[in-house]
């Protein structure tokens, strides 16, 4: 399975475990690669398998979901976090969402819509419930206004367009002829200028201010 999609499971009940794993590995294009039980273990395990995708859960003993995201964002690892909980509160998920998490699934998801929400992190999409979305947007409009906009090169506004569109740095690279060198400058500097955190909160603001690619 060369090109199938490298998935670390990291949940501190093996149960949940097991059962993700059993139905993951009936998948063509999806392979386990390994299992942590707290979000200490995940980040170590996720620096030395390199998972394209990382299933954690949030609340876990000792270093939890959120701690651990920080942890793989300090260390610059590529890895895209997908959240599986059984937490519905924002007061839960939003802090996941702002540490880098790609999106969220609920621990009761269908079976078929966890495998196609790994295919879509994988490519590069955020998955947000509309609640969770609408909460990150208020949030943003009340940290950073329309005016900070004019502070973005026409550049900046292409590459920021394209996060918006799900796209990843080296799809970005491609589609405007840059290094993927130069784009990560650049998602840097939008960042910086907008005083964001992450992509994914580019991408939201992005949608609210009507930049798209």
């Amino acid at each position: 399975m060369a090109d199938a999609i490298k998935v670390l499971l990291v949940d501190d009940h093996q149960v949940v475990r097991r059962g993700l794993r059993t139905f993951l590995e009936i998948q063509d294009d999806i392979e386990v690669v390994g299992e942590a039980a707290d979000g200490a273990e995940g980040v170590a395990r996720a620096e030395e398998l390199r998972p394209d995708v990382v299933l954690m859960d949030v609340k876990m003993p000792g270093m939890d979901g959120v701690d651990a995201l920080r942890g793989l964002r300090e260390l610059d690892n590529p890895a895209r976090v997908l959240i599986v909980t059984s937490f519905t509160e924002q007061r839960t998920v939003i802090p996941a969402l702002r540490a880098g998490a790609a999106g969220y699934v609920y621990k009761d998801v269908d079976p078929d819509a966890l495998a196609g929400a790994i295919r879509s992190v994988h490519a590069g999409h955020i998955l947000l419930q509309p609640e969770v979305a609408g909460a990150l947007l208020s949030q943003e409009e009340a940290n950073s206004g329309q005016g900070r906009a004019g502070s973005l090169t026409e550049r900046e506004r292409e590459v920021l367009g394209l996060i918006a569109d799900g796209r990843s740095n080296r799809e970005i690279a491609r589609a405007l002829v840059l290094s993927e060198k130069t784009v990560k400058t650049h998602v840097s500097n939008i960042l910086m200028k907008l005083d964001l955190a992450d992509r994914t909160q580019a991408a939201l603001w992005a949608v609210r201010h009507g930049v798209t690619g």
